[in-house]
């Protein structure tokens, strides 16, 4: 059963190839019970602490997800599906120039280079 938040059996075996194989240490958490944990917390934006207990121990997704954003695996995930919606041309590119006019406030007219400003020619003289 796919609960909400959690990814569909597609979504995994996108995923899955992408990320990394641990090789060392003793047996950890699934993955896809981990990503997940990750995905629930993002999407309705708990504390870490506050993910459910099914997603497994709550110090293992802040861990993995530190460990995979630093390693690109995330990265690696964002371009994968770019390609692939990209070559299913589902993304549309929108180019748009901005001609927008921005002007200067009325009292930055005039000024001298280098900040100090010429005496004004109507001002009185100081003896």
């Amino acid at each position: 059963m796919i609960r909400r938040h959690e990814l569909s059996d597609a979504e995994w075996e996108f995923v899955r190839p992408l990320l990394p194989e641990s090789l060392r240490g003793r047996k950890r958490l699934d993955d896809r019970t981990v990503l997940n944990g990750i995905v629930w917390k993002f999407r309705t934006g708990v504390a870490w602490r506050d993910v459910p207990e099914r997603y497994g121990p709550w110090a293992t997704r802040p861990t993995r997800f530190r460990r995979w954003a630093k390693d690109g695996t995330f990265e690696r995930m964002l371009r994968a599906a770019r390609a692939q919606a990209d070559a299913a041309g589902d993304i549309d590119r929108l180019v748009s120039v901005d001609s927008t006019v921005v002007r200067a406030h009325q009292h930055a007219a005039g000024a001298r280079k280098g900040g100090s400003a010429a005496p004004r020619s109507d001002a009185p003289e100081v003896a």
